[in-house]
């Protein structure tokens, strides 16, 4: 093995640190009221960041080739456990999602994730020959994708579920899956969305909050207004490290989904462009290994990882700048949530173990 990509090493751990500072920043105000203590999100993240930082660095020192052959293995680990999560696990914010240890809370859906993108890169080394028969080798991970798809919405999670069923299309698609076929089944896609829109008033609450959010300002569409009332002023500079006005009760729990918002009001547009500079410089390295890696499943392994992660990122961010209707979905290295960003710092671990093998 090789010396693993550096560049996305620090980049990974320099996104990582700026988000618990700003997880410390964005949360100390409600911390500080609901357990008289400003530091309780910050030490529960932080605990979840030095388990990352460890867990990716050793991640880079397993051979890839590993999950290929454990791949079935970890897919059924992870699926028993989405079963089981909805039978024993803790409700939060209308959603049984967690498994609650303590004040502490992991979700499988998170490690469901990156398990279909190791599932899916063998599926797709093992049926290369037969991925433009749609019948023979498209079909069935598309329906197993769907079963995936049914348990997350069960929880209700509909943000995961569409990042997870987008990971897998993505890398239909980079294995040479006729683009036809995406067209007819987005048609598909739009006409099941919709249907789960209007069978959840929460969701339609959501659709109409996104058209009007005034038409609702102190109930749907109270979020979206008061993340907009964040980013609008923060100007050229911000208001400064700490100086967040929304943050005090205005943006509800802002160091999770909505912590964008009072990154920009904090640092401006400068501090804006930085972040989204890390994301592009992560992103960048982490393509540059998936095109430089000369073993295929290696090269669907690595690209499924970057194009979940950066999907989850602009849906993120659409929601915050109120482009897209609110999903609930957090912002990889920087939002609040421990089990998101163990299993983000591990899947950069597999990218730079990648890293390792190139010529």
């Amino acid at each position: 093995m090789k010396k693993m990509n550096i560049n996305l090493f620090i980049g990974c751990i320099i996104l990582s640190l700026f988000g618990l500072l700003m997880v410390y920043s964005s949360s100390n105000i409600w911390a500080e009221y609901k357990f008289n203590d400003p530091f309780k999100y910050v030490k529960n993240q932080g605990l979840f960041l030095i388990l990352g930082i460890i867990f990716m660095y050793l991640t880079s020192k397993i051979d890839y080739k590993k999950y290929y052959k454990y791949s079935n293995k970890i897919f059924a680990i992870c699926f028993t456990l989405m079963v089981l999560v909805l039978l024993v696990g803790i409700e939060r914010n209308g959603s049984k999602s967690w498994f609650g240890i303590g004040s502490f809370g992991i979700q499988p859906s998170e490690f469901m994730k990156l398990s279909m993108i190791i599932f899916t890169s063998k599926y797709l080394y093992n049926n290369r020959k037969d991925i433009n028969n749609i019948k023979k080798g498209v079909i069935p991970i598309l329906i197993l994708t769907m079963i995936i798809f049914g348990l997350i919405m069960l929880q209700p999670d509909f943000g995961t579920g569409v990042i997870l069923v987008m990971g897998v299309i993505g890398m239909l698609f980079v294995g040479g899956v006729n683009l036809k076929f995406f067209l007819k089944i987005g048609f598909i896609g739009i006409a099941g969305i919709a249907g789960l829109i209007l069978a959840a008033p929460y969701r339609l609450k959501r659709i109409l909050s996104f058209l009007n959010p005034w038409s609702d300002p102190l109930g749907s569409g109270f979020q979206i207004i008061q993340s907009l009332y964040a980013i609008g002023p923060g100007g050229l500079f911000g208001f400064g490290l700490g100086g967040s006005r929304q943050k005090h009760f205005y943006l509800p729990e802002p160091q999770t989904d909505f912590i964008f918002s009072i990154i920009s009001e904090e640092f401006g547009f400068l501090g804006v462009l930085l972040v989204s500079s890390l994301f592009c410089f992560i992103i960048y390295e982490a393509i540059k290994i998936a095109i430089k890696c000369e073993d295929l499943f290696g090269k669907y392994l690595s690209f499924g990882i970057t194009f979940m992660l950066s999907f989850q990122t602009i849906l993120n961010l659409c929601v915050v700048i109120g482009l897209i209707p609110v999903t609930g979905v957090t912002l990889p290295f920087l939002s609040y949530g421990g089990s998101s960003l163990l299993i983000t710092l591990i899947e950069m671990g597999i990218i730079l173990n990648i890293s390792r093998y190139q010529k």
